[in-house]
């Protein structure tokens, strides 16, 4: 009978409430830095320091601005790159929409695609959702999966 081996793969996982106040995008660039710098984390995501970091200030305030809802954000790193989920309580779904050139906001999704390899909103058992986004790190379609 053949032996299966799992190897234990490095994951970090962090999750911070954050207050239906204008200040919670500048909190969670903070505590996503904070995350992002720390040093057990040299085995797991390489994903670009900048890139999740406008992904969270994107998310971040949309809930803000548009579901006057508190909201949950959650930062996943491991050897294929962070996952960002940001959890509210609203039932409105996010709206991708063109923005004027002459606007100075309505593109954070745009921004949000473009930096994610994955975007994708899950409804809530309780009501709400889920806006996730996956940042792969530049080399994580090279490595296999070891859970597989």
């Amino acid at each position: 009978m053949p032996v299966r081996c799992r190897a234990r793969i490095p994951r970090a996982c962090v999750e911070y409430l954050l207050p239906c106040a204008q200040e919670s995008a500048c909190w969670a660039r903070w505590l996503t830095a904070a995350f992002l710098s720390r040093k057990d984390l040299h085995q797991c995501s390489r994903a670009d320091p900048d890139d999740v970091v406008l992904v969270v200030t994107e998310l971040v305030t949309n809930v803000t601005r548009h579901t006057r809802s508190s909201c949950r954000l959650r930062l996943c790193a491991d050897f294929r790159g962070l996952t960002v989920e940001v959890c509210d309580a609203s039932p409105e779904w996010p709206c991708l929409r063109l923005a004027q050139m002459n606007e100075e906001s309505g593109r954070g999704l745009m921004i949000v695609r473009a930096l994610a390899q994955r975007l994708d909103v899950r409804a809530a058992p309780g009501g709400g959702k889920t806006v996730r986004a996956t940042i792969r790190a530049p080399d994580a379609a090279l490595v296999t999966d070891l859970r597989a």
